[in-house]
């Protein structure tokens, strides 16, 4: 798929070389690209996604890289029966075309350690997106009143300029 460039972002990479090593988990992981990424820099890491397909190609990927990762087909929404507490979540695209925003914010609330980072990497609404897809400031509004502190932001353009940005978070 287009989206599946096989190569992890400077974002997440920036990310791994400033802090230490944890507890991540992958909100959307489609083939698993970052999950091995994470894991080859010490991470311990659950990869959820909710296409099957994606799940079958993110644990091929970790088997052949000989990596230890518990990928799973899951709603975002729920994660029904992941109960770890995590250091990171990781949301490369994920957050912006979920309906149901509160309870994913919920669920991640549950999921995610105090003072624990939400990395979350989206795009703005615009007319080119399907009705409902895209962050506005609305959302980002709700974000933060869920209890989590917006730690820095870094506004840009995917290849066909669509705006987006990639937020950083902490859980307070």
């Amino acid at each position: 798929p287009p989206w599946d460039s096989g190569i992890s972002p400077p974002e997440l990479l920036d990310y791994i070389a400033n802090h230490p090593a944890g507890n991540a988990i992958d909100l959307g992981c489609g083939s698993g690209t970052n999950i091995l990424t994470l894991t080859k820099h010490n991470w311990q890491v659950t990869g959820v996604d909710f296409a099957p397909r994606a799940v079958q190609l993110a644990k091929r990927k970790a088997q052949n890289a000989k990596i230890t990762a518990a990928i799973s087909v899951a709603d975002v929404t729920r994660l029904k029966g992941i109960t770890g507490l995590f250091d990171l979540a990781l949301d490369i695209g994920c957050f912006h075309s979920i309906e149901d925003r509160a309870a994913y914010l919920s669920t991640l609330n549950r999921i995610l350690k105090r003072g624990g980072h939400w990395l979350m990497y989206g795009f703005f609404k615009s007319a080119a997106l399907p009705s409902g897809s895209g962050l506005s400031e609305v959302e980002l509004d709700l974000i933060r009143s869920t209890g989590f502190q917006l730690l820095s932001r870094q506004d840009g353009t995917d290849k066909r300029g669509r705006p987006s940005a990639w937020f950083l978070f902490n859980k307070s």
